[in-house]
C-alpha cells in the first residue's frame, strides 16, 4: 500500500466484525461515503477527504504503521488502526502540508519506476511449517499447513489476473516512467506503460522448506528471501528481475515484521532500500511481506466484500491485490507514482473504501471470483478517482529520450582468462546517466550496473554465447545490443 519512506503496509480496525456484519445486513456498499460515515469518525472542519487521508499517511501520523518504519512502502492498515490514523489526522489539521490527492512520478531509483513489461509473480512460500505438497485438480499446489487455503487461491488468482479481457488491471496501465519526475500524466506517445499481465500475472511458485519461517521475520529476512528466490527460479540477472515481483508468504502462527502488534496486513519494498539492507547479486528484487493474513481475522479483511463462508478469503486478495498493484506503479519505492504529501501509492488512496469512487467488490476472473481493492487513477472523475475498471492503454508510437548502446562486435576469448570489456552509450538527452545490465553473458562474466564494465575470468566451459547489453537512461529510456561472445580452447 502507500509509501511513506519506502514501505507499504495495510492497517486494520478494531470491530471490523461487527461492522461487516451489520453493515451487509443492512444491505449497504463498502465503498464511498457509506463506508467512510460506517467507519470513520465525522471531521468538523470543512477540509477535504483527501487532505485528511495525506495527513493519515504522512510520516507525523504516530498511528501509521510506518511510523519510525519507513520501509513500509504500501502498508495497508488494519480496520482499527485506520480509525486511530483518521481520528489523529482530524484532530490535527495543522501538522502536514498537504497537496491534491493525485500521483507523480518519482523518477525512477536504478532506473526503474514500474513494471514496463508483463508482470511476473513468484509466488514463495516461506517455510518449513507450510507442511506437506500436494497438487490439486487445477494444478495448483496445495500445503498442509495451510488451514484457510490461501495457497491455492493466491495461485488462482494471480492466474487469472490479465485474461478474460479483464479491466481491474487496466486501471494501473494509465501509469509509466519515461517521464520528468513530478509528471501527474504519461502522454499518449510514451513507451513505457505499466504493462498488462496478458494470460496471467503467475509466474511460479516455490515452498522453500529448508528451515522453518522465523516467528517473526525481520525486513532483511524478508528481503534475503527474496533474493534467495530469484536465485531459485534462475532469475540472476538484473534483466530477468526487472518485471518479476516476489510475493514472500509467511506461514500461520507467524508474525512477519510484527505486523499483528503494528497494525498492519502487508508491505512492499525492494532489497536495496536502506531499511532492508540486502545485498543483491541478481539486480534489484520487489518484494511483498504477505503475511497469513487469515490469522488477523476481519482486522485484515476476512468478510469484507462477500458474508460467510463465501468471504472468508475476501482479505488475501484484497490485501495481496493492493501490494500487487502499487508494485508495478512504484517497483522501487519511492522511484515510482505517490503522492508527494502523503506518500500515499496507488493502492492506499483507495485502500478499506476510504476515498472517494469505486468500492471493493467481486472480480470474475477466468480462474474464479475474488474479491478486490479499487485503485487510485489520475484521470479518474474529477480529476482523479478511485477506480475498478479502465481501458487498457498501450505504449505510443514514439518515446522520450533515445539511448543508442555502442556495438564492442563480436568477442572470442581463451577460457579461464580474464577479462574487461568497457561498453558505451550515448543519449539523445545530455547529462544522462546509465544503469547498465546484460544477459547470457558466458559463466565467470558480469556487468558493473554503473559503469557498464564487462569483467571476470572465463571458466572451462567452452561455446558460444548471444549477449544482449542494455543501458537505461533516468528517464527510463532504454537502448540495447547484442553480440557473439565465443569462449574456445
Amino acid at each position: 500500500m502507500r509509501t511513506l519512506s519506502r514501505t507499504s503496509r495495510w492497517v486494520l480496525r478494531g470491530g471490523t466484525t461487527a461492522f461487516a456484519a451489520a453493515s451487509l445486513a443492512a444491505g449497504l456498499a463498502y465503498g464511498g461515503a457509506v463506508a467512510n460515515a460506517a467507519s470513520h469518525p465525522a471531521s468538523t472542519s470543512a477540509e477535504s477527504p483527501s487532505a485528511i487521508t495525506a495527513r493519515m499517511y504522512s510520516t507525523a501520523d504516530p498511528y501509521s504503521p510506518a511510523y519510525k518504519h519507513p520501509y513500509r512502502y504500501g502498508f495497508v492498515p488494519t480496520l482499527s488502526r485506520l480509525r486511530q490514523m483518521r481520528t489523529w489526522a482530524i484532530n490535527h489539521p495543522n501538522v502536514h502540508a498537504l497537496s491534491a490527492s493525485d500521483l507523480s512520478y518519482g523518477g525512477g531509483i536504478d532506473g526503474i519506476g514500474v513494471t514496463d513489461g508483463p508482470e511476473k509473480v513468484y509466488l514463495v512460500f516461506y517455510g518449513s511449517q507450510w507442511g506437506t505438497q500436494s497438487t490439486n485438480s487445477q494444478g495448483d499446489i496445495t500445503l498442509s499447513g495451510d488451514p484457510s487455503g490461501m495457497a491455492p487461491y493466491l495461485q488462482q488468482m494471480f492466474k487469472g489476473l490479465g485474461t478474460g479481457n479483464e479491466l481491474w488491471s487496466g486501471v494501473m496501465t494509465q501509469y509509466c516512467q519515461g517521464v520528468a519526475t513530478g509528471t501527474e500524466t504519461c502522454p499518449s506517445s510514451n513507451q513505457y506503460h505499466v504493462g498488462y499481465p496478458t494470460g496471467g500475472a503467475l509466474a511460479g511458485v516455490w515452498v522453500d522448506e529448508s528451515a522453518p519461517s522465523p516467528s517473526a521475520a525481520t525486513p532483511f529476512q524478508l528481503g534475503t528471501e527474496a533474493v534467495n528466490a530469484a536465485a531459485h527460479f534462475g532469475n540472476t540477472t538484473a534483466a530477468s528481475n526487472r518485471d518479476a515481483q516476489y510475493d514472500i508468504i509467511s506461514p500461520t502462527g507467524t508474525d512477519p515484521d510484527t505486523y499483528l502488534q503494528q497494525g498492519f496486513c502487508a508491505w512492499h519494498d525492494w532489497n536495496g532500500d536502506s531499511y532492508v539492507g540486502v545485498t543483491s547479486p541478481y539486480g534489484d528484487i520487489a518484494f511483498t511481506n504477505m503475511p497469513y493474513v487469515t490469522d488477523a481475522g476481519a482486522s485484515c479483511g476476512e468478510n469484507f466484500v462477500n458474508s460467510g463462508s463465501a468471504g472468508l478469503l475476501d482479505g488475501v486478495s484484497i490485501v495481496n491485490g493492493h501490494e500487487y498493484a502499487e508494485t508495478i506503479t512504484d517497483q522501487n519505492p519511492a522511484g515510482g507514482w505517490t503522492n508527494t504529501a502523503s506518500g500515499e501509492e496507488t493502492g492506499d488512496l483507495c485502500a478499506w473504501n476510504a476515498g472517494p469512487g469505486a468500492p471493493a467488490a467481486n472480480l470474475s476472473l477466468t480462474t474464479g471470483t475474488f474479491a478486490m481493492q479499487s485503485t487510485w487513477a489520475n484521470d479518474g472523475a474529477g480529476g482523479g478517482d478511485c477506480e475498478f475498471s479502465h481501458a487498457i492503454v498501450t505504449n505510443g508510437s514514439s518515446q522520450g529520450n533515445t539511448v543508442t548502446v555502442n556495438n564492442p562486435g563480436n568477442q572470442s576469448t581463451k577460457r579461464r582468462t580474464n577479462v574487461s570489456l568497457q561498453m558505451t552509450a550515448t543519449d539523445s538527452q545530455s547529462g544522462q546517466t546509465f544503469t547498465w545490465s546484460a544477459t547470457s553473458l558466458p559463466p565467470g562474466l558480469s556487468i558493473n550496473s554503473s559503469s557498464g564494465l564487462i569483467s571476470g575470468k572465463t571458466t572451462s566451459r567452452t561455446g558460444t554465447y548471444t549477449v544482449t547489453v542494455t543501458a537505461t537512461d533516468t528517464t527510463g529510456a532504454q537502448g540495447s545490443t547484442s553480440f557473439s561472445w565465443t569462449i574456445h580452447t
